[in-house]
C-alpha cells in the first residue's frame, strides 16, 4: 500500500519536472534572440541547448514499468536548469521581447476603460 503510494508520488514528481522543463523551453522559443543580449544574459542558443536537454532528460527519467530509464537524480539537474531560466532569465528577457501592436506598446485605442 505505502510502496504503491510512493510510486504515484514519484511519478507525479517526475511529471511536474517534465512539465516545468517543457514550459521553460516553450517560453524560450517564443523570445527573440536579440532580447537575451539586450538583457545581458547568455545567448538563446545556450539556453535552448540547456532546456532541450533538460526536457529530454526529464521525459526519459519518468518511470514506466518494463522500460529502462535514466538515473532519477538527473531529473533534479533538469529541474535546476528550468528553474534558473524561469526565475532569472525569463524576467530579465521579458521587457525586451514584448510585441508592439499597430497602436504602440499597449495596442489599445484611446485608453481608459
Amino acid at each position: 500500500m505505502i510502496a504503491s503510494a510512493q510510486v504515484v508520488v514519484f511519478v507525479a514528481f517526475y511529471l511536474v519536472i517534465f512539465g516545468l522543463s517543457a514550459w521553460a523551453l516553450i517560453d524560450l522559443l517564443r523570445r527573440p534572440a536579440a532580447a537575451f543580449s539586450q538583457a545581458g544574459k547568455r545567448t538563446k542558443r545556450f539556453w535552448g541547448t540547456i532546456l532541450a536537454v533538460a526536457t529530454v532528460v526529464s521525459f526519459s527519467v519518468i518511470p514506466v514499468p518494463g522500460v529502462p530509464h535514466l538515473p532519477s537524480f538527473l531529473a533534479l539537474l533538469a529541474a535546476v536548469g528550468a528553474i534558473v531560466y524561469l526565475v532569472d532569465v525569463k524576467p530579465a528577457v521579458t521587457p525586451y521581447s514584448r510585441r508592439r501592436g499597430p497602436r504602440g506598446p499597449r495596442g489599445g485605442g484611446s485608453g481608459g476603460w
